[in-house]
């Protein structure tokens, strides 16, 4: 597969919506987006949260990675990303906890920052230590990731050991200069979408609300991070001005510019290689964390 393959996929399934497509068909074909050729794990509810413990062959069960999903907090879920969490975690030789945190328009801001920290909290009422715990999402779940690290600090909390952040969605307002020089590069988000699925999210909050876009918060304090965006994208200086001002606050920050990729390409592994090396970078650097 390339690029050009990876496209097709995607707006195989945009391509088929119009005004008229209901929400829950929306969902249901994200979540068909990504169900084929699906690696093998133990696959068990969590009780008492919305999510799904994922135990890949020989993995080891003292690490978890605490995986936020993608969708523009609309559509997207345990299922839709099941196979990516299932690599990424055997890549990163941990067990992952997906969580199908609420969406919108049913519910808003600030309901999925709620379920991120509250999923945290439970993590530490089972027993595992914060160094035991990284935050990983992509798309709206990377930004998800980063709110929910600066909602649990200013709450005096325990925050993770680190956090993995793939197309990051870290500015609601749409106020990078990406958003006009990438257009015409980037196939699936254009600044009037991603303005419009923000205010459904939002429900009347300020766009800069630092738990709804990060980059517009104080980032001290925050764990080490990876930041990993196609050089496509639109939402390419969502990653480039989020990384420098957390730098400028002294956070440890990686950034990995994937030229020609588009948005949460990892999610198209094993046929993408570049996927694959992305997935790999991952994996390395919570190694690192871990050890």
């Amino acid at each position: 597969m390339n690029v050009e393959d990876a496209i097709a996929r995607v707006q195989s399934v945009y391509g088929g919506w119009t005004r008229q497509t209901s929400v829950e068909q929306m969902r249901a074909d994200w979540d068909a987006l990504f169900a084929s050729n699906q690696p093998p794990a133990e696959e068990i509810p969590a009780p008492g949260i919305p999510a799904t413990w994922f135990y890949p062959p020989n993995c080891r069960r003292d690490r978890i990675m605490l995986y936020l999903h993608g969708g523009g907090f609309k559509l997207g879920s345990v299922r839709s990303h099941r196979s990516f969490v299932i690599r990424l975690a055997t890549a990163a030789n941990c067990t992952a906890l997906a969580l199908d945190y609420r969406l919108a328009p049913e519910q808003k801001f600030p309901a999925p920052v709620e379920d991120t920290v509250n999923a945290h909290l439970w993590l530490l009422d089972q027993g595992f230590a914060p160094e035991q715990i990284v935050f990983a999402g992509d798309s709206a779940g990377g930004g998800l990731a980063l709110s929910a690290m600066l909602a649990l600090r200013d709450q005096g909390r325990a925050l993770p050991a680190a956090g993995a952040a793939m197309s990051a969605w870290a500015d609601l307002t749409a106020s990078g200069a990406s958003y006009q020089t990438r257009a015409a590069a980037d196939p699936i988000h254009q600044r009037g979408m991603i303005l419009a699925t923000a205010q459904a999210y939002l429900g009347g909050t300020d766009a800069k609300n630092p738990l709804a876009s990060p980059l517009f918060a104080d980032l001290h304090g925050l764990p080490p991070l990876l930041m990993q965006v196609g050089g496509r994208e639109t939402v390419l200086d969502d990653t480039l001005d989020f990384a420098a001002k957390a730098k400028e606050a002294g956070v440890a920050v990686q950034v990995s510019v994937y030229e020609d990729m588009i948005h949460v390409f990892q999610q198209f592994a094993p046929e993408l290689p570049a996927a694959n090396q992305a997935i790999a970078e991952i994996a390395a650097f919570l190694e690192r964390i871990w050890a």
